[in-house]
């Protein structure tokens, strides 16, 4: 980030860590640092265009208006800029801070016990150039279900591939399936544009269908050229609500002449299950027919200890939010280790996906943890580029 340009608010209302702050980021070459000892000062501090910073720096723990308060002042004033949380609270304290202004959709650019180091500050501020980019992608349009319908009927639906890597020996296991959307006008638009949109309008199985077949198709191609990856293909609880659903996902594995057992189809539960026997009966006819099945983002939204109990489910796929950051966060960690316990108990494999940084790979490897996946390996690709991919990384 420009460091002449970039303007950034120190807020703390202790005078040597306001300073000390200040001075660290003089030295780092910003020239543009301002310093509040209160939230009321801060917040007039905001309203002036010309003063008005795109970073602040701002402890938790102030008398008078505390630190969560004034995120919400900065909520409700329309705040677009990215956030540095420090306090010498507990890391459990810090963590709920930081999950909170993400929810408001303020960017967090780190996370800090305090007086932050000049390593880490850099580190955080180092990752505000994607503030804009993010709340541009927050921002983009939407699409309505008959774009969408005339999207997949045109064929205008790609799959990107992420490679999975084995933690024991890093070798490439296989790759899970993400969909994106070829626009013929807005170019490539990703599934959280449009995933929603399809099942909220009965679009869901035919989405689901069209990446199932492009997948098969790709798996039984780099099947050919010597390639034994699985594949990974989400499925969402909306797709389990068709009988058929079991027939056609065989029927297209027979076609393609792809082996079952190299298949995982990654369930999410979006929404509450109101009656299990359908959901139950489908896996079960696709557990019995060899294909394998994981549960997807566990431990967030409705993926529960109960669906263990009741689903017949053979991989346990960590979510991101508990991986990324493990190694440095004493919660991630047990959430993460409990997780992998109780999955190895069960005689499950295990995959930690969000594996972004070397320190969250290290820890993963001191644990029971089979599979990573994540940006430190590799972003998501074009089927075209993943032997290429393959052959140069083994």
């Amino acid at each position: 980030m420009n460091r002449i340009s970039t303007k950034i608010l120190v807020l703390d209302d202790d005078a040597f860590t306001l300073n000390l702050h200040a001075t660290m980021l003089t030295n780092m070459g910003y020239q543009q640092v301002a310093t509040c000892d209160s939230g009321l000062e801060a917040l007039i501090n905001l309203r002036d265009a010309d003063t008005s910073a795109s970073v602040i720096l701002v402890d938790l723990n102030m008398p008078g208006m505390d630190g969560v308060e004034f995120v919400r002042q900065l909520v409700a004033r329309g705040y677009a800029g990215g956030l540095i949380l420090v306090s010498g609270e507990c890391e459990r304290t810090l963590k709920s801070a930081r999950t909170l202004v993400e929810a408001h959709q303020i960017h967090v650019l780190g996370c800090f016990s305090k007086p932050v180091s000049p390593h880490l500050l850099d580190s955080a501020l180092s990752k505000a150039d994607s503030t804009n980019s993010m709340r541009r992608r927050a921002a983009r349009k939407s699409y309505s279900a008959d774009e969408l319908h005339r999207g997949i009927q045109n064929g205008e639906l790609v799959n990107h591939y992420q490679p999975k890597l084995s933690i024991r020996n890093r070798r490439v296991t296989g790759v899970e399936t993400l969909v994106r959307w070829q626009h013929p006008l807005d170019g490539l638009v990703y599934p959280d544009q449009f995933i929603p949109e399809a099942e909220a309008h009965g679009l869901i199985d035919a989405l689901t269908g069209a990446v199932l077949v492009q997948a098969f198709t790709d798996a039984a191609i780099w099947r050919a050229a010597g390639l034994d990856l699985s594949v990974a293909i989400n499925v969402s609880m909306d797709n389990l609500t068709s009988l058929d659903f079991p027939d056609f996902v065989s029927e297209q594995a027979r076609l393609k002449g792809v082996n079952p057992a190299s298949i995982v189809l990654e369930v999410t539960e979006t929404q509450l299950m109101k009656d299990l026997r359908m959901p139950l009966e489908i896996l079960t006819r696709l557990r019995l027919r060899r294909f394998r099945l994981s549960i997807d983002d566990f431990g967030t939204g409705h993926s529960s200890l109960a669906q263990l109990r009741d689903l017949p489910f053979d991989e346990l796929k960590i979510d991101r939010s508990f991986v990324h950051g493990a190694h440095h966060n004493e919660t991630l960690r047990a959430i993460v280790q409990a997780s992998l316990g109780l999955a190895k108990e069960l005689g499950m494999e295990t995959v930690a996906e969000g594996v972004e940084e070397s320190e969250d790979f290290d820890f993963l490897k001191s644990t029971c943890c089979d599979v990573a996946q994540g940006y430190l390996f590799a972003k998501p690709m074009a089927a075209s580029q993943v032997e290429a991919w393959v052959r140069a990384y083994s």
